[in-house]
């Protein structure tokens, strides 16, 4: 790497995504197109632009056999490669009603991450055996019922204040504190479990995590400069993040997690010669481990990444509690 590269986007010097989004502040500033063209372009994805992955880092052959790893594995990028399609049209608006050139210019690098981040998890797919031509109607029949479940109604709240009210920081939150906010832990989960079992995966979870680094700090960085210059929008924002957390207390995306996850937990038993003594966390063999307990400790993984950013913004993290918590 260059010394022009950021270190927060440097494959090597880069902190894991929970360190990453606890610790490190950002702003749209820093993050322009300047930014993303000198140490994201060149930086996190030099030789891994077109695939996410260094062509050194291969797909083992034995993820490219019918068993329920690869269901596994299949399921999760399909389902996070439509997730990041539709996250990138999400995005349009907020490019559109940017307040500023600095706010315009990181939504535009954001919009292009998502993006390739959608592509680079489709492709995956191919590298483990499924058919290009027919992979994008593969992956919208196979996601059907997670787009009409969990993407939908997500779509729908997003765009209300996005678009049709035309709330820029209100679609800030949403989409970094809630939508981000919950997903990101699971995505830290992804490159822990994988890491082991195939180079290839490890590496595109990497490379996707080190943006949503980026794209957590900076949205905190722009909404506490927001609430600080306008203090009188801080009830707006927290009723739009108890109504965020109201929506995904709703949504049935436990069910579909649990599932892929119950598939890796075979698969893992029967690659157990592959993971050994690998620790998913500190103190904790991968194999040691069950799918609820990978779940919730993601789910701790998404308290801890949301007490800091909210005590970064100044907000009460109690407000990202549970309905039922709060009754």
């Amino acid at each position: 790497m260059t010394s022009s590269v950021a270190p927060e986007a440097d494959w090597d010097l880069a902190p894991g995504l929970l360190d990453g989004a606890k610790e490190l502040t950002l702003g749209p500033e820093e993050c322009d197109l300047a930014y993303w063209f000198t140490s994201v372009a060149q930086g996190t994805l030099r030789d891994r632009g077109e695939t996410g992955h260094h062509k050194d880092a291969v797909v083992p052959d034995f993820l490219k056999e019918p068993g329920p790893l690869r269901e596994a594995l299949i399921l999760e990028f399909g389902f996070r490669g439509l997730s990041e399609e539709i996250a990138t049209r999400l995005l349009a608006p907020y490019v559109a009603i940017a307040p500023g050139v600095p706010e315009l210019e990181f939504y535009a690098t954001q919009l292009i991450d998502e993006a390739r981040h959608a592509r680079v998890f489709r492709n995956h797919l191919v590298e483990l055996g499924m058919p290009a031509k027919t992979l994008l109607r593969d992956i919208d029949e196979m996601a059907a019922d997670y787009r009409t479940r969990v993407l939908d109604p997500v779509v729908d709240f997003t765009l209300d204040i996005v678009r049709d009210q035309g709330d820029f920081p209100g679609g800030v939150a949403v989409f970094a504190i809630v939508i981000e906010g919950v997903l990101a832990p699971a995505a830290e989960l992804s490159e822990r479990k994988w890491t082991p079992l195939s180079p290839a995966t490890g590496e595109i979870s990497r490379g996707t995590a080190i943006d949503e680094i980026r794209h957590l700090t900076v949205a905190s960085t722009i909404l506490k400069n927001h609430i600080e210059a306008n203090p009188g929008y801080r009830p707006r924002l927290m009723e739009i993040l108890r109504s965020g957390v109201e929506l995904w207390d709703s949504i049935p995306d436990r069910e579909f997690v649990i599932h892929r996850e119950e598939l890796f937990q075979k698969g893992m038993a029967e690659h157990a010669d592959k993971i050994g003594d690998y620790e998913i966390w500190p103190g904790v063999r991968m194999l040691d481990t069950t799918p609820d307990q990978r779940y919730d400790m993601a789910e701790q993984w998404t308290d801890e990444m949301a007490e800091s950013r909210m005590a970064y913004m100044g907000l009460p993290v109690e407000v990202l509690s549970s309905r039922d918590s709060t009754a």
